[in-house]
């Protein structure tokens, strides 16, 4: 896939590295393989720079945060590292969505990806 920013693709990338890299952490933890699935996914969406897949991926980062705030919030003493990966999920949905050179990464057409025109 081409790129219109190539440091804007980096910092999606390091982004996407990170929710993989979280995944396989909260296995360990206690999680399930669906988490890495689902994040190897977004990773590739966030390499793809699809128009608008930035926002979508930032959205369910944010969901996921506040879906588990309170439980998190509730167990600090034993939930703190959850709580700092919201922390941190929540600041890679800000620079998904709001740094310009990933912004820019994220302008490939669709109908380019399927084939259509160029």
């Amino acid at each position: 896939m081409k790129t219109n920013n190539e440091q804007g693709r980096t910092v999606a990338l390091i982004v996407g590295i990170y929710f993989v890299a979280k995944s396989v952490l909260n296995l360990i933890l206690g999680g399930g393989v669906m988490d890495i699935i689902i994040s190897a996914v977004e990773a590739v969406a966030l390499y793809t720079g699809l128009m608008y897949l930035n926002y979508v991926v930032a959205a369910i980062a944010v969901i996921v945060v506040l879906k588990n705030l309170i439980p998190n919030i509730q167990n600090l003493g034993s939930n703190w590292i959850y709580l700092l990966e919201g922390v941190i999920d929540v600041v890679c949905a800000l620079i998904l969505c709001f740094a310009e050179n990933v912004k820019a990464h994220f302008t490939n057409k669709w109908s380019e990806f399927f084939g259509g025109e160029k």
